[in-house]
């Protein structure tokens, strides 16, 4: 998989793809993700790339002009299955959109800054707008990182143990069950004896009852869409 992304601050990203599972998976080969100063598309030697809001009212906007000749420049070296605006009013991200996002093989990620970029770009480029919560950061780096490690994970190969992801919190609208591991007992704490009796069905039918009652408890709103199916 190949993810560009677009970005003011692109130093904000330098770190979260350097280390562990997503470095993992950049040193194989699996997952390629590039990172791309807007800047190089400024539209003066002073780098403007934003410009005050047409009717006024507070904060700057990210201008049309650099994010088209970035976009297009772009997707001249490939074709892009989505190119995805990071934005509070976007749609909700969630295991389901990791998911279908991990089966696509060129992503364009544009990271919003101040009060958003121009509407335009996002009528004629944009094919998916997403949101990673109901509240609002100073820019689209962090979203933009959270979208990559969810959906880089998920790629065959990258993962020690592939079917790992396939247990993760709402993969089938529920949350994990809970894990233990070694010593048995501590401080007089015990791991339920299910978990070691060996017997591989009874312990994926206890931890298929922990998920529903942890998703009961925890988060209702999944449970109400599990038994919807």
């Amino acid at each position: 998989m190949h993810i560009d992304i677009i970005s003011v601050l692109p130093e904000l990203l330098e770190s979260p793809f350097a280390h562990s599972i997503m470095k993992r998976a950049r040193d194989k080969g699996l997952l390629n993700v590039e990172v791309h100063h807007l800047r190089q598309w400024a539209v003066n030697a002073y780098g403007q790339v934003d410009d005050y809001q047409y009717g006024g009212g507070a904060g700057m906007v990210m201008m049309c002009e650099p994010l088209v000749n970035a976009i297009e420049q772009l997707s001249k070296n490939r074709t892009y299955d989505e190119v995805i605006y990071l934005t509070p009013d976007g749609e909700q991200f969630n295991q389901k959109t990791a998911n279908q996002l991990s089966l696509q093989q060129n992503l364009l990620l544009i990271c919003g800054h101040y009060k958003g970029i121009d509407e335009r770009v996002r009528e004629h480029y944009v094919t998916k707008e997403i949101s990673i919560g109901d509240y609002v950061l100073s820019g689209g780096e962090l979203p933009a990182a959270i979208l990559v490690d969810a959906v880089g994970r998920l790629l065959p190969g990258v993962l020690n143990d592939e079917t790992s992801a396939l247990f993760d919190s709402f993969q089938d609208n529920l949350l994990a069950p809970p894990v233990y591991t070694r010593p048995a007992e501590y401080r007089g704490w015990k791991v339920p004896e299910i978990l070691l009796s060996g017997d591989p069905k009874k312990i994926a039918d206890w931890r298929y009852e922990m998920a529903l009652q942890r998703t009961k408890e925890r988060r209702p709103d999944l449970d109400e869409k599990e038994n919807d199916l």
